[in-house]
């Protein structure tokens, strides 16, 4: 069976679309076959990210590897019983279509609450929450003290994935591997950052994650998406002598993929 990467968090501007599509581009660069799918039914950035991709590609005779995108499928409401949801069933349908061609599903989440996100969290083998470091962003994990270092109890988000641990555990599923991606980390080790680092670790050891460096803030990865291209990319384009800020992106995404420790899967970039 594919293995199935949920990108998952309640918050908007966490990074969700930009880390699932190195991630998956990534997997795909090194031989494995990507599906993806983007439950943001309004905005689909993810979508729209492989979308410009597929364009630029056609539009300079390129042919770079590059995950499968595909659509929640059209149900027809006539067929569901009185107690079906929707939106399960078009869920449910698009892994059941891309599993037998797919080595990793990877599902990117909309930054809010929905049934669909809520379902995809129970499918996650592999779960990854990307996460600014900032205690406003935390706080979607768990609240805090006003000094910032005492948890006083869980959050939103950390329910969710608790009840989707709950219901794998109840189908005999695996338990879902959770790892915090923290973005966005300030380079010098200031007071708010190392406050950061001690509650995320106390809070990984009460209710079950992992941490992993993600990215810090590049202008390059805003400058790449209208043509749908990530860091693995530029060597591909001919660019020569990537800047220092370049070699060190597609170093923390080598360093993220390793983290992971996705199944058959060893950074060959």
């Amino acid at each position: 069976m594919a293995h199935i990467i949920v990108v998952g968090n309640e918050k908007g501007g966490a990074g969700k679309s930009t880390v699932s599509m190195h991630v998956a581009t990534a997997l795909s660069r090194m031989g494995h076959k990507v599906g993806c799918l983007d439950l943001d039914l309004r905005q689909k950035t993810m979508g729209r990210y492989i979308t410009n991709r597929q364009k630029y590609m056609a539009e300079n005779g390129l042919d770079l590897p590059t995950p499968s995108y595909h659509d929640l499928p059209e149900v027809d409401h006539a067929t569901l019983g009185p107690d079906e949801n929707v939106y399960d069933h078009r869920l449910s349908m698009a892994v059941a279509g891309l599993e037998p061609e797919s080595d990793f599903i990877l599902i990117d989440c909309p930054g809010s609450h929905t049934r669909l996100s809520q379902v995809a969290h129970s499918l996650a083998d592999t779960l990854i929450t990307p996460l600014n470091d900032s205690f406003v962003d935390f706080d979607l994990l768990a609240h805090v003290d006003t000094d910032g270092e005492d948890i006083t109890g869980p959050s939103v988000y950390s329910e969710m994935v608790w009840n989707a641990r709950q219901l794998r555990a109840q189908a005999g599923l695996s338990p879902i591997d959770w790892i915090v991606v923290r973005n966005r980390m300030g380079a010098q080790a200031m007071v708010n950052k190392e406050k950061m680092e001690r509650v995320i670790n106390k809070l990984a050891k009460r209710i079950g994650f992992r941490t992993a460096p993600g990215f810090n803030e590049r202008v390059i990865f805003r400058e790449l998406f209208p043509r749908g291209l990530t860091l693995l990319d530029l060597r591909d384009l001919g660019v020569k002598g990537l800047n220092i800020s370049n070699v060190a992106a597609r170093q923390e995404l080598r360093e993220l993929i390793r983290a992971l420790n996705l199944p058959n899967v060893t950074p060959n970039f």
